[in-house]
């Protein structure tokens, strides 16, 4: 199984003090998100970051947790998709694929979800809302949560605004994919032709296209994502 972390943004929702190193590098009680997921990683043999945003900021890092660097020297003009479809050429013929995004802490067990379960999947939070009312009122839930639809453990649709149920789940930005997988996902992306598509709608669109099957994990372990600065401050509450 291969590794691919996509850490190529800035954190522009972040206070501009947070935004002089790549998002993953931001500090929790003073340990970066990198760092804090390093036992994860380690569970890698092989690792491929996509770099962006002050790239060389990573570098020794990189080289400690030996990862294979790829430069997205488009990150301004695009998104997470088009980092993860640089790295197609570097997967392996009969590999598995864990996509993650480098702005998430969650506990290093998570890889034995990844590796026990076959095919393509993707770890789900059933405890999300708790966590996101301490990050804002319910109502900027509402609007700033997406939907998930689910039936028997499969995922049907992703990415759209809430309406008036709250899902169940929330989609935790992991997930694991076949390379044939991939090697579809990209013929798909070319055809649509939509650099800067978010990942949520991608793969949305990917299932409603039949390019994509996915099921659907349960994962209650812990699970922070770092948008804001009051994400940072519940994170390192929460963490200590």
């Amino acid at each position: 199984m291969q590794l691919v972390l996509l850490a190529a943004g800035r954190g522009s929702r972040l206070p501009k003090k947070f935004r002089e190193n790549p998002k993953c590098l931001t500090k929790i009680n003073g340990i970066t998100i990198f760092e804090k997921n390093f036992e994860f990683f380690k569970r890698f043999e092989e690792k491929i970051i996509i770099t962006g945003y002050k790239k060389n900021k990573l570098t020794n890092l990189i080289k400690l947790q030996k990862f294979k660097e790829i430069f997205n020297n488009r990150y301004k003009s695009t998104n997470m998709v088009h980092s993860l479809m640089l790295s197609r050429k570097y997967i392996k013929k009969s590999s598995e694929i864990t996509i993650c995004y480098g702005d998430i802490i969650f506990d290093k067990n998570i890889f034995s979800i990844l590796k026990k379960n076959k095919g393509n999947i993707m770890p789900v939070n059933p405890n999300w809302l708790r966590y996101w009312k301490k990050r804002m009122s319910t109502k900027k839930v509402m609007d700033d949560a997406e939907d998930m639809v689910t039936y028997k453990n499969k995922l049907i649709n992703i990415g759209d605004k809430i309406k008036n149920k709250i899902p169940r789940y929330q989609y935790m930005g992991i997930f694991k994919i076949s390379r044939k997988t991939l090697n579809k996902m990209y013929l798909f992306y070319k055809k649509i032709n939509t650099p800067k598509i978010d990942m949520t709608s991608f793969l949305s669109l990917c299932i409603k296209n039949k390019i994509l099957s996915m099921k659907i994990v349960k994962y209650c372990g812990i699970w922070h994502e770092i948008d804001h600065h009051n994400d940072i401050k519940i994170a390192e509450r929460e963490l200590n």
